[in-house]
């Protein structure tokens, strides 16, 4: 850009301040476009990732979870490479720069394993981990520098105007998360391309907007105010934290004075303004302990929340896109936090004052606890609320079964051993609710009898245990014969094909050709004849049944959402092709609606909990190290994933109980958490590096006087 660009961009800026009245530097805007984009590339990305593995890359379930989490995990460990490259090399605006094009690079491979054209299974895997390698590194090296350098624009007497834009910088990326989430996920399933859903456009517009963030960054050079790098900061912090613990052990003797912090016993090898320093970012550091927990509750909202959702009923959404079902509550979260910022800065936190209670970043980071621990017992008592109303779930040793009976007239049924069945079940009714059936070994045989019209006829059949069960009763050659059809209890409802699973159908055939059933334009799905039955399919519309050379189609009545049916084809006529439609399992019959409330306390905590934390941890480290300590707040996010894989692994409780033990955790980490913040002394950076400094000749003298502001946070 040439100079009289800048002249010109200088000038607009100091107008607009005048107007305003503020002390918000020009440099702001590029920072936070800058972030927009760049959360926007990220949070598009994983809108679709899991997806991408599952049906593109067709792995399984479980190798798609690990992957996803294992790479979620290195995106907020790898803020440590961005930050010792920061404040120990490159400085931040240079390391911004070189990771994100690292970051773009990413995008651009991970976007051309998409393509189908490009090699085989095997390329598009190594084209997608290196992708995803390169994305981890890139968004997480940029990460802590991105805020920290946003921080730095700001001279040390703004301090109000410089924790205002925190909320900003966290407007800003959940609006890029907002829109994102919606966004891509169209762009996958609304437009094909090379045969099937368009991942290759999904992850190319990400890619785009991170070159706009890249852009929009260098834009605005001349206007940022850049804080050198400090050299190895990193190594000589380790080297002085190894160097007081070497020189403590080994002076253990009485005769020698003790000293008042276990740091100082690196005042004989280093300055005393490195030791106050490292004394400031290891007291944080220190009660950044506690937060993981936080973050393994706020983290369910895309894993537990999501499968919780799937077990309600969603029927106001049921006319619109059938994606967006799996989508609503992604970006509910982002919508309620880009309300409750502005609501919390210009409305409660005012009001808050104006009561005259110190309403510290540690008392609000401890508030924003509490509210996630509420939120997830409101998720425990709608998790009970669901499970009061839904079907059992088979037990080890334990299955369940049902009767359908399509024969002309009542038939009394006997299961020898079980007293069930006591009344005679009626033709063409929906058969009562599931019976347990309790069995002795992993797979046993029962024993049917069937008394209809004076005859009686006997039956076996096969239990597998923890199955479902429907045993189907009709006529064949003017006697009575049974079949029996189960699967397994976590496999009644099919899994999703990455849409909108709203309804799930089988159909029996009782006529004496097979009936080809269409959706649309599509095979749905083959039913053989003479009472074959086909597996559960999902279903999104009224289907078509082809019999013969003749399409006639069916109109199946009301749809519950989450419901699992069995239509029984039967002819009415030579020209009417008939259905006796049943419910199986039991419609989705809580609201999805009935989330809200925990999706209000959580995002509600977040704002308390995330946004004070950064301005937190950047207020209180000291301006070599400030990337350093961005850099931990963000680690405290992977360990909490991290406790959420070894409570699901360790301890195999039923959901509702694991939603309170969380919530309970989460109540004890908030106790300590305030008892530590109660003792914590807010301290001021540039003071203490001043004072480091006068008493520089006085290395070998204690540090009592560490704080110079004794505000308790």
């Amino acid at each position: 850009y040439s100079q009289e660009f800048y002249r010109n961009l200088w000038t607009f800026a100091k107008l607009i301040q005048g107007i305003c009245g503020t002390h918000y530097p020009l440099s702001i805007a590029f920072i936070v476009v800058n972030e927009f984009c760049e959360r926007f590339s990220y949070y598009g990305m994983k809108a679709v990732l899991s997806l991408y593995f599952l049906y593109f890359l067709h792995w399984d379930e479980t190798t798609s979870t690990s992957v996803y989490h294992a790479f979620s995990s290195l995106c907020y460990f790898s803020p440590v490479i961005g930050a010792f490259i920061a404040d120990s090399w490159l400085g931040k605006y240079k390391t911004i720069i070189y990771l994100s094009i690292v970051y773009v690079i990413g995008h651009v491979i991970k976007s051309v394993g998409a393509i189908t054209s490009v090699g085989n299974h095997i390329a598009h895997v190594i084209l997608s981990m290196t992708g995803l390698s390169l994305i981890a590194l890139g968004t997480g090296g940029i990460k802590p520098c991105v805020a920290a350098f946003g921080g730095d624009q700001f001279e040390e007497k703004h301090v109000q105007e410089r924790n205002k834009f925190f909320s900003v910088f966290y407007l800003a990326i959940n609006a890029g998360s907002l829109i994102s989430t919606i966004l891509t996920p169209v762009l996958r399933g609304g437009v094909q391309c090379f045969g099937g859903d368009c991942y290759a456009l999904a992850f190319g517009v990400p890619a785009a907007l991170m070159i706009v963030a890249l852009v929009v960054f260098i834009s605005g050079n001349r206007l940022y105010k850049k804080t050198p790098p400090q050299g190895n900061i990193l190594l000589e912090v380790c080297k002085c934290i190894v160097f007081a613990l070497r020189n403590r052990i080994r002076n253990r003797s009485p005769e020698i004075p003790k000293r008042e912090h276990w740091l100082d016993w690196a005042s004989e090898k280093y300055s005393n303004q490195l030791i106050t320093e490292v004394k400031m970012v290891t007291r944080v550091l220190f009660l950044f302990i506690p937060l993981p927990m936080f973050w393994a509750l706020f983290e369910q909202q895309g894993s537990r929340w999501t499968l919780q959702a799937t077990k309600m009923n969603a029927d106001f959404v049921r006319q619109i896109n059938n994606f967006l079902l799996s989508l609503i509550f992604q970006f509910l979260n982002p919508l309620l936090i880009l309300v409750f910022i502005p609501v919390f800065d210009f409305g409660l936190y005012p009001l808050v004052n104006l009561c005259r209670l110190n309403f510290t970043p540690i008392k609000k980071m401890a508030t924003g606890m509490i509210l996630a621990s509420l939120a997830f017992a409101a998720a425990a008592i709608v998790e009970l609320k669901i499970e009061e109303n839904g079907m059992p779930i088979p037990v080890p040793k334990e299955s369940y079964i049902q009767v359908l009976n399509l024969a002309d007239s009542d038939v009394e049924l006997t299961l020898e051993g079980y007293d069930l069945f006591r009344q005679p079940i009626k033709p063409f009714q929906d058969p009562a609710e599931y019976s347990r059936l309790i069995l002795n070994s992993d797979q046993q045989f029962i024993q049917v009898k069937i008394q209809h019209q004076g005859l009686s006829s006997t039956c076996n059949h096969s239990i597998n245990e923890m199955s479902v069960n429907s045993l189907i009763i009709y006529k064949r050659g003017g006697n009575l014969t049974t079949k029996k059809v189960s699967w397994k209890s976590n496999g009644a409802k099919v899994k999703d094909t990455g849409k909108c699973s709203l309804f799930f159908y089988r159909f029996i055939n009782t006529l004496e050709w097979d009936v080809s059933i269409t959706l649309g334009e599509e095979e749905f799905t083959t039913v053989n004849k003479s009472y074959g039955v086909s597996d559960y399919r999902t279903l999104y519309n009224n289907a078509k049944f082809q019999m013969k050379a003749e399409v006639s189609t069916l109109k199946l009545g009301l749809l519950d959402f989450g419901a699992s049916y069995t239509v029984v084809l039967t002819q009415a006529s030579t020209e009417e092709l008939q259905a006796w439609k049943i419910e199986d399992i039991p419609a989705n019959n809580v609201h999805i609606s009935w989330q809200i409330p925990q999706y209000l306390l959580m995002s509600a905590g977040e704002v308390m909990f995330s946004i004070s934390g950064l301005a937190f941890s950047y207020s209180q480290a000291p301006v070599s190290m400030k990337s350093v300590l961005q850099a931990g707040w963000l680690l405290t996010v992977a360990f909490g994933n991290m406790i959420v894989l070894i409570v699901a692994q360790s301890a195999p409780l039923v959901q509702w109980a694991e939603f309170i033990l969380f919530a309970m955790l989460l109540f004890i980490v908030f106790v300590i958490f305030s008892i530590m913040g109660y003792f914590y002394i807010s301290t001021d950076p540039e003071e203490l590096a001043d004072k480091g400094n006068e008493h520089e000749t006085s290395s070998n003298k204690n540090m009592i006087g560490l704080v110079t502001r004794k505000t308790k946070l």
